[in-house]
């Protein structure tokens, strides 16, 4: 088993939610010799850092000019996780996601390959499509999935590269489900529906969920598979450590829960009476909506995973009495 506490880390997007969530993690197992790369605009992304333990930070491009020259700076690397992304699944610049999202893996991904470091990698569920091509964390189907938006495109093209090139005999490509907690506020309208459902009932004592445009399933009625981002993390850290974990993996709760189960989750947090209202869902997202995911996670309890440790209600409750009512990130 890697011991993560002795090893020199690199967490890419680690500013960003799941990043700091796992350097979160990484910490709480006396791991901070973690060198972070993100890119830190104008936004308050920084603040999810503010509390945590690392050794040092690198601008994306800083650590790309690093990468391309063989720096003897990065020698000491011996994990990397990367979770650097743009993450926005609206985003309408195909040649910006696959530069952002697609070259910048393969860059770093090849570095690791050649470096011989362990290399664990995000990937996305939104790469399953409309889900008629199954959610199986299989290399046997990848060619067959048909992404719905840019942003999935952008992530499927890595799973594909690297599957294409031997990289899934040796990396660990994480296919997150709809994760939400803590660090997340940066995210603006990508936000989880529990952040917003928050602000939603704050402002206006209800809930705004899409209505159904599928006759099989009624207004909030749609799935998803929603995992908390301490499960997210711990899942991720369990796989890293084991050496002979490999390939396409799944990382959801493992059980489709809808949105209304969700909204009601959220009101019982806050000891209210649930108050839903469903609006039209803008056109633009109408033909790209998945509206079930479920993920299978037999790969990941293969490797003795023993599986999440939050149902839904005890993850959104959490979420929102311990951090989101007093307003607090992610810390010692």
């Amino acid at each position: 088993m890697i011991d993560l506490a002795k090893s020199r880390v690199l967490v890419t997007g680690g500013a960003g939610f799941i990043g700091s969530a796992l350097i979160w993690a990484l910490n709480r197992q006396n791991a901070d010799d973690i060198l972070v790369c993100d890119i830190l605009g104008s936004d308050e992304k920084w603040r999810n850092l503010a509390s945590l333990r690392f050794d040092d930070y690198l601008d994306a491009e800083e650590l790309l000019q690093l990468l391309d020259s063989d720096s003897p700076v990065l020698n000491d690397i011996r994990v990397v996780f990367h979770l650097g992304a743009c993450s926005t699944t609206t985003e309408p610049n195909l040649a910006y996601l696959l530069k952002n999202n697609y070259g910048y893996t393969k860059t770093i991904g090849d570095w690791a390959a050649r470096h011989r470091v362990r290399f664990v990698y995000a990937s996305s569920a939104a790469t399953y499509g409309d889900g008629s091509a199954g959610m199986q964390d299989s290399e046997d189907n990848l060619d067959q999935l048909r992404p719905l938006n840019g942003y999935a495109f952008s992530k499927h093209r890595y799973d594909l590269y690297a599957w294409r090139h031997g990289l899934l005999d040796r990396f660990v490509g994480l296919k997150y489900f709809n994760v939400f907690g803590p660090n997340e506020n940066h995210k603006n309208e990508m936000r989880s529906m529990v952040n917003k459902a928050y602000a939603q009932i704050k402002q206006t004592g209800r809930i705004e969920l899409f209505k159904s445009y599928r006759p099989e399933f009624a207004d909030g009625e749609q799935k998803r598979d929603f995992l908390y981002i301490k499960d997210a993390v711990e899942m991720t850290l369990h796989l890293a450590m084991q050496p002979s974990a490999h390939g396409l993996f799944n990382l959801g709760a493992g059980r489709a829960r809808s949105w209304n189960e969700l909204a009601r989750a959220v009101f019982s947090a806050l000891e209210l009476k649930p108050e839903i209202m469903f609006v039209d869902m803008p056109e633009v997202l109408r033909g790209k909506y998945q509206y079930f995911t479920e993920a299978n996670i037999q790969k990941l309890l293969a490797t003795g995973y023993s599986g999440p440790r939050f149902t839904l209600e005890e993850a959104v409750l959490d979420y929102v009495r311990n951090y989101l009512a007093p307003g607090k990130l992610l810390g010692p």
